[in-house]
């Protein structure tokens, strides 16, 4: 058997990948979110006050997202399953990731094309691009809104992105800043023994430069580079 196959390689991804491909990010800066204040649009008492607005804010993301494609960062990481185990744990609600061919993706921060019931985050329900509109309920009857993680709500797949990460050969971050907790405190969970590899234009704190390779690059550039290497 190829001794590479068995190495596992676990990919931390970040907005930085998705907006090379021209995905809209939040910037925590100006607080704001296409213009809107992150108060309105991603909390829960965003929610509580305003479902419409919520609504309509996720819907103009779900469609702008079927207008864009994943990038060359992307494709490089669907292809690094010919040759070796790769779980990829983002923080974007984007489905470039899949959409390139990666096969095994944990959304730290849920998904923009699913639904769930307000009252069972249990029931789910793909969007396949479509709008969720006030009045569209579960089986329940519930209100259906966007399967998000929202600012103050807990993150149900944390502990199952640790354990990931903790059985890592090889760790790759892309496109992130590792300033987001939890995720950011994902990496501390990597092995002793962990390959430890960043990718971002924007190099990190001194200390991080330490721990990581950094490749100080956009991911669409870097990462099929990358992959040749491993």
């Amino acid at each position: 058997m190829n001794q590479t196959k068995q190495k596992h390689v676990v990919v931390l991804s970040g907005a930085g990948i998705s907006a090379e491909s021209g995905i809209e990010t939040f910037r925590a800066a100006d607080g704001l979110w296409a213009n809107h204040p992150v108060e309105e649009v991603a909390t829960p008492e965003g929610w509580q006050r305003n479902p419409e607005l919520v609504l309509d804010f996720y819907n103009q993301r779900r469609r702008q997202l079927y207008t864009v494609e994943p990038n060359a960062g992307h494709a490089a990481l669907a292809q690094l399953e010919a040759t070796h185990q790769v779980t990829v744990i983002t923080q974007n609600i984007d489905n470039l990731h899949e959409r390139a061919g990666s096969t095994k993706v944990i959304h730290l921060h849920g998904e923009l094309d699913i639904a769930r019931s307000t009252a069972d985050e249990r029931r789910l329900y793909p969007l396949n691009g479509k709008d969720i509109q006030l009045g569209d309920t579960c089986e329940g009857g519930s209100q259906l809104r966007p399967h998000v993680v929202w600012f103050g709500e807990s993150v149900p797949e944390i502990e199952r992105a640790e354990a990931i990460v903790q059985t890592a050969n090889i760790l790759i971050v892309v496109g992130t800043s590792l300033k987001v907790y939890p995720a950011a405190g994902l990496t501390r969970c990597a092995p002793a023994h962990c390959q430890k590899y960043l990718v971002d234009p924007e190099l990190p704190d001194p200390a991080l430069q330490n721990e990581f390779t950094c490749i100080a690059e956009p991911a669409g550039s870097a990462m099929p580079c990358l992959i040749q290497r491993l």
